[in-house]
């Protein structure tokens, strides 16, 4: 899928602000500092479409971005470490948790893993979390380019063997690379072919 247009729509803090339309909207999501922003961007070709940070915590809303007038990227708030108040972290969890509970127009979430690193508690208690509210999502390995090939296939197995504990079936992954902009293609043509199954012309 080639991305035509992509038009930053509105941040809201509540579900209920998100847009009336019937359009599939694509969350991505993932710990504070994963790269999120960075892979927003890439996948928009565009440098400076989501606002990235060198400090945790930089995105605190629910973003939309219209894509080719047919569907929205949603970049949501980081979960885990951020340099904010417990109680504002709290507010964090109940509106992301309600955002997935109740936005129809949510077809898959996208969870971003620091391929650098062990598998972390808070990711998966995430994902388990995705099971337990009866959300599908996908998990995109970030930074790979900051390891080796081999700690890469380590670290991605430790990951997938730690999910086989509580998942019957493992999800859909992909590798990333903002700076060598890997990845990049497979995910936009997974969006696709989920897009063709509801009818929706990209």
């Amino acid at each position: 899928m080639i991305i035509k247009t992509i038009e930053f729509i509105q941040s809201v803090d509540h579900w209920k602000k998100c847009p009336n339309s019937p359009c599939p909207e694509y969350a991505f999501i993932g710990r504070s500092n994963v790269g999120k922003s960075s892979l927003v961007n890439m996948l928009a070709n565009k440098k400076a479409l989501a606002k990235t940070s060198s400090k945790p915590g930089k995105t605190q809303t629910i973003n939309h971005f219209l894509v080719n007038d047919s569907w929205y990227l949603v970049d949501l708030p980081g979960y885990g470490y951020a340099t904010i108040s417990k109680t504002m972290r709290e507010m964090w969890v109940r509106m992301i948790e309600d955002y997935l509970i109740n936005r129809e127009t949510l077809q898959l979430v996208f969870v971003l893993i620091d391929a650098r690193h062990d598998p972390l508690d808070n990711d998966i208690n995430f994902i388990n979390n995705l099971g337990k509210l009866g959300v599908p999502y996908a998990l995109i390995f970030t930074k790979i380019d900051k390891i080796s090939k081999n700690k890469l296939s380590e670290n991605m197995n430790k990951f997938l063997e730690k999910l086989k504990e509580t998942w019957e079936e493992l999800p859909p992954y992909f590798m990333t690379s903002v700076t060598e902009t890997i990845g990049r293609k497979e995910i936009l043509e997974y969006i696709g072919v989920l897009n063709k199954q509801r009818g929706i012309s990209v």
